[in-house]
C-alpha cells in the first residue's frame, strides 16, 4: 500500500465485499451472483496496475466505469434510476 492508487481500489473492492457479504445473508432469493462482483473487481485491479505505471488518466477513467458499474448493475443502498424514455 504505497500510492494512491494502491488506497482507492483497494477502499473500493471493500467495498465490493462488504456489499456481496451484506446481500448473501439476506432473506429470501439472491439478486446477484457472485459473477456481478467479477467485471468492477478485475476493473479494480487493472486500474491499479495503470495508476503503479503512471498512467494517472487511464487509471482514474477505470475507476469511473467501475463506480459507473456499481451504481448502475449493483444498485448498493437501493439506487433507482428514472427509467429512459424512448
Amino acid at each position: 500500500m504505497e500510492t494512491v492508487y494502491d488506497w482507492i481500489t483497494v477502499a473500493i473492492f471493500g467495498g465490493l465485499v462488504v456489499l456481496f457479504l451484506h446481500r448473501s445473508v439476506q432473506p429470501g432469493e439472491p439478486q446477484d451472483t457472485i459473477l456481478h462482483y467479477l467485471p468492477p473487481a478485475v476493473g479494480c485491479a487493472v486500474a491499479n496496475w495503470f495508476g503503479n505505471e503512471g498512467q494517472g488518466l487511464v487509471s482514474f477513467l477505470i475507476v469511473l466505469g467501475v463506480l459507473l458499474y456499481i451504481a448502475l448493475v449493483l444498485k448498493p443502498f437501493g439506487l433507482k434510476f428514472p427509467p429512459t424514455k424512448r
